[in-house]
């Protein structure tokens, strides 16, 4: 197992770093066969990161790549009935697969995360909208999921380290307390990151009950649902030593003498390997922790064949497939975890990958970005098995970026390369492109302790369009579309029917750029973007940029064709919509009619005089109706700008943000639609055809 992270340059006693290591072609994972092996590898790893990173003080770079990290109204139609005929939830990309949101709701009922309670709504029939129940969660609640009458909420703590100090580089050693940050933000992101699992009963809306409490190391960096099973991705640093340093005892004439500074730095090194080596590995991971019914904590230990280590070159740090069985809650969680780092999470039904950069050390001339994909399969409700791994150049930027079809992965990424800059030493110049590459399975000789496949490169368009950056991406089975953006936003098409010759059809040119694309039908695509009209020099007037909604034609992937677009308020008007998806609500209940598209929207107006300059603020869900044949029309909006004033006053936080960000739209037997605008403050809903007339209000009580 050394051998997988023992890198080129750097050994045991090794008194100085060669050329960083190169883009490992054959990723693989190896699992962990015995806590010795273990702890070997995270002693060779942590020893390669403490050298690479006081190396660089040498040569006066300073910490290029960071240290070891911390990481109802007259004349509105009724709904009928006791649940509504259709309803819209939370957005996601997979049919089948939940991504958790901190909004969740089942056509009744509404949960809302807001500060540090779950309230919990009735929200049929419409007009009878109150706030039923609520529940103070541990923590900061950021996300959660809804199963049936058990919602599953995923809390972030910050644990104290012993002693109360952070130890060298901002890192501590050891547990400490458990400390939730104050709600005005004081003494968030102090000491380590902890995730809070609390699985919750809402059988009873007015009581919520807590069923589970699981603290886990490291921060949420992504969840999926697929049915009672829930998969939460954590990323943590492991605990570096207090003991180490990270540059050698301030002398005045040591820093101006290089060949002294580099041997002092040299002794340094070799002091800190020792004390590396000599560190048991049970203190560079924690635990985690359980609470019984009794309120009682117990730890949750490891085993050392939870762990994978890559032998690609990787950041030391621990990322963990945390996965728990809603039907099964007694049996806790199960945990695979990869010595490396956390990047993008994407999931289907039986696959979940995860994508993590090279990490090159240094900057030098010639290198370029690369990213390992590792899958696993998730078939089992109850555990992650791994399955292989691959890589591809460049960088993937989000979730729609990763797509699977047939047993093949289509990756979408911005690559970029980097030389140095012959006008500025020390600096270096980066030159941007994208590509698409397609992954298929074949089986890889010594992958490790379980059989493995390596997901080999098979197809690939390079470069989609160069010179510029990926915005937004969609699959639509065996087509894409791709949005990149340097002073155009070209849509580029993509036919990838035979995944071994992947194409590029063609392109439209278009000012400004989309970041969010939904497919609509089977030949169209909405979106959502910035509109920037080009200066007299053909560069983006940013000074007149606008929020916008286009429609495109893409049955024709010869001759995609924008049919309709629709710029959205004030040039300061904004939208969570922009780069969230979740905040993206389409909704089209009747396929034979146009949908309904609902986003958040906040924009600034002039306040009158002697107002307060957050008077000016509003905060509305807008409401547009959108058909292949009548466009992108208006419909108008149902606005919370009177409980901000309510609720609020000016003095937002990091846990307060009164504005709209969230809607749910549901549809009674009669065929009555009903709009919900969901804030911090509360939750409001209307008729769809009477957005200015509400029909009921659920505030939130404000927590300090």
């Amino acid at each position: 197992l050394s051998a997988a992270l023992l890198l080129a340059g750097c050994g045991k006693g090794a008194q100085k770093l060669g050329t960083p290591p190169g883009i490992q072609t054959q990723v693989a994972l190896t699992q962990v066969a015995s806590c010795e092996g273990l702890a070997q590898s995270v002693h060779e790893a942590a020893v390669l990161q403490m050298r690479a990173q006081l190396e660089q003080e040498k040569n006066g770079w300073g910490v290029w790549a960071g240290g070891p990290g911390v990481a109802g109204a007259a004349g509105t139609p009724q709904a009928a009935g006791s649940a509504p005929a259709s309803y819209t939830t939370t957005n996601t990309q997979v049919a089948g697969v939940d991504e958790s949101d901190f909004v969740k709701n089942d056509g009744t009922r509404i949960f809302v995360l807001s500060g540090r309670t779950l309230y919990a709504s009735t929200s049929w029939p419409p007009q009878d909208l109150a706030l039923a129940g609520k529940l103070d969660i541990e923590g900061g609640p950021g996300t959660m999921f809804l199963e049936g009458n058990q919602l599953v909420v995923f809390s972030s703590i910050w644990t104290e380290p012993t002693g109360g100090g952070l130890g060298p580089s901002g890192n501590g050693g050891g547990a400490g307390l458990l400390r939730p940050c104050g709600l005005d933000g004081a003494g968030c992101f102090f000491g380590w990151s902890t995730t809070k699992i609390t699985v919750v009963d809402v059988t009873n809306l007015a009581a919520p009950a807590v069923l589970s409490e699981i603290y886990l190391p490291g921060y949420s960096t992504g969840a999926r649902r697929v049915k009672n099973s829930v998969r939460l991705v954590l990323s943590d640093s492991v605990r570096w030593p207090e003991a180490l340093k990270w540059w050698p005892d301030y002398q005045p004439a040591l820093y101006q003498d290089k060949q002294k500074l580099s041997a002092a730095i040299a002794a340094l090194e070799s002091s800190n390997e020792a004390i590396i080596r000599s560190t048991p590995v049970e203190s560079w991971f924690p635990t985690g922790k359980r609470k019984t019914p009794a309120g009682v904590l117990i730890d949750v230990g490891y085993q050392c064949s939870d762990f994978y280590a890559s032998n690609a070159p990787e950041r030391l740090g621990l990322v963990t497939i945390a996965t728990l069985d809603l039907a099964h809650l007694d049996a806790g969680v199960s945990r695979a975890s990869i010595i490396g780092e956390a990047g993008v999470l994407y999931a289907t039904a039986e696959h979940l990958y995860l994508a993590s950069q090279h990490w090159w050390w240094w900057p030098l001339s010639g290198q370029h970005d690369w990213t390992y994909l590792h899958e696993f399969d998730i078939s089992d409700p109850s555990a992650a098995h791994y399955l292989g791994s691959g890589g591809v150049e460049g960088n993937v930027g989000d979730q729609f970026a990763l797509d699977e079809k047939d047993g093949y992965l289509r990756v979408a990424t911005t690559t970029v390369s980097y030389a140095q800059d012959a006008t500025n030493q020390g600096w270096f110049r980066q030159t941007l492109s994208n590509r698409l590459s397609v992954l298929g399975p074949r089986p890889a000789a010594g992958a490790g302790a379980r059989p493995g496949t390596e997901l080999a490169l098979i197809g690939e368009i390079a470069p989609l369009e160069d010179g510029e950056r990926l915005m937004a991406m969609r699959f639509t089975g065996d087509s894409a579309f791709a949005v990149t953006f340097r002073n155009f936003d070209p849509l580029i098409t993509l036919d990838l029917t035979d995944p071994l010759h992947p194409k590029k059809i063609a392109e439209l040119t278009l000012p400004g750029f989309s970041t969010y694309l939904q497919p609509i039908d089977a030949r169209h695509l909405l979106a959502i973007g910035e509109d920037l009209p080009l200066d007299s020099k053909g560069h983006p007037d940013w000074s007149k940029r606008s929020m916008e909604l286009s429609l495109f034609d893409v049955s024709d992937l010869a001759h995609p064709v924008r049919t309709a677009q629709t710029l959205v308020g004030t040039t300061w008007a904004y939208s969570e919509a922009l780069w969230d998806h979740h905040a993206f609500n389409w909704y089209q209940p009747d396929k034979t009619k146009p949908g309904l598209l609902a986003i958040p929207f906040s924009d600034w107006i002039q306040p009158a005089p002697n107002q307060n300059w957050w008077d000016g603020f509003v905060s509305e869900v807008r409401v547009f109706s959108v058909g292949s044949a009548a466009g992108i029309s208006p419909l108008g909006s149902l606005s919370l700008n009177d409980v901000y004033l309510q609720q609020g006053s000016g003095d937002w936080s990091w846990w307060y943000r009164p504005w709209v960000r969230r809607s749910v739209m549901s549809t009674d037997q009669n065929g009555n639609t009903f709009v919900y605008a969901v804030s911090d403050a509360g939750v409001r809903v209307a008729a769809l055809n009477r957005l200015g007339a509400p029909l009921a209000t659920a505030l939130f009580p404000r927590t300090r």
